[in-house]
């Protein structure tokens, strides 16, 4: 539609959707979704954006994406000490032609991982953001969600309760928090290749405005026996390269054409995500260490079931 070509998001919008794509894009609970209802419960400008969303070329899909990137440097930049452990891990494989650690075996794991949700995302993220990202269909997909992250919680298999660990344990320090341990990092090198593969596949529903891609990780990982922390830094883990890839393949876009009028706004935009992306790693890698999922479902279905009404009715 014309509209959608030729309106242009303000620096206010840029900062306020940055700082909700930065905190949503890492807790379960959706930043497509959460960046596709809340401007349309606002209305006005706001649903002008959304409905631009809807177009083949449009500028709000580019910037939305495009802040995937503050939120991607933000994760490696706070778990910089694994990635490099990782990615060394990795090419000394490629030397010796077998795996003999447990951060080279991660390091394969998030690889085998990242295969289907890549391919999928190279062939379908667009069409799927252009045809999805709608009030009423992201609602349906984030009342779907929280029924997922329910379902994690109650068929989790194996891990014990990180609430009664926790009860014995002092207060980790902030280090802790960017750090994975010996002891995790063998825990989840040892979630397995079909596992990997399983749980990289189900991030491809988060394609759908309203399904979270850690969230779906999260519960993948729930349901081969991590705990909730363990679990949370595996989806970290494998979102990282997938968030990356998605924001820097929109850069030609914002480059381009596209980016005419918006380049200003993604500045701000980028910056307000990567402050709310800290902000949310901080905050939910101590919650994970002693809390679960449930909240964030009850979230999910009661905003997912409100706004259903609120959408179906107009």
């Amino acid at each position: 539609m014309h509209v959608a070509a030729t309106y242009h998001i303000s620096y206010l919008q840029a900062i306020v959707i940055g700082l909700i794509q930065g905190i949503t894009e890492l807790a379960p609970i959706s930043s497509l979704g959460h960046t596709v209802l809340i401007p349309s419960w606002l209305g006005g400008s706001w649903a002008l954006l959304v409905k631009q969303e809807a177009s083949a070329e449009s500028p709000y899909l580019a910037f939305i994406v495009g802040l995937h990137l503050a939120t991607a440097v933000v994760l490696l930049g706070f778990y910089w000490r694994e990635w490099v452990k990782l990615i060394g891990g990795f090419f000394r494989t490629l030397v010796r032609r077998r795996i003999e650690s447990d951060d080279e075996r991660l390091a394969w794991l998030i690889v085998i991982a990242t295969i289907p949700v890549g391919a999928a995302g190279l062939a379908f993220e667009h069409a799927f953001r252009v045809l999805f990202a709608k009030p009423l269909a992201a609602a349906v997909f984030l009342a779907i969600n929280g029924a997922i992250l329910l379902a994690g919680e109650r068929f989790r298999h194996g891990a014990p309760t990180t609430e009664k660990n926790a009860l014995a344990q002092p207060a980790a320090p902030h280090d802790h928090l960017m750090l994975i341990d010996a002891a995790a990092e063998h825990e989840l090198a040892a979630v397995g290749v079909r596992s990997a593969f399983v749980i990289g596949a189900a991030q491809i529903l988060a394609l759908l405005a309203g399904i979270s891609r850690e969230g779906v990780a999260m519960v993948g990982g729930l349901f081969r026996g991590l705990n909730h922390e363990n679990a949370m830094r595996f989806s970290f883990m494998l979102s990282t390269p997938v968030i990356l890839a998605a924001g820097l393949l929109k850069v030609p876009d914002l480059l381009g054409p596209l980016g005419n009028g918006i380049r200003g706004p993604v500045i701000a935009g980028s910056i307000a995500a990567a402050a709310a992306s800290l902000f949310a790693i901080l905050f939910l890698a101590r919650y994970f260490r002693t809390r679960t999922l449930t909240p964030f479902a009850v979230y999910c279905l009661c905003a997912g079931g409100i706004s259903i009404i609120r959408f179906a009715a107009f």
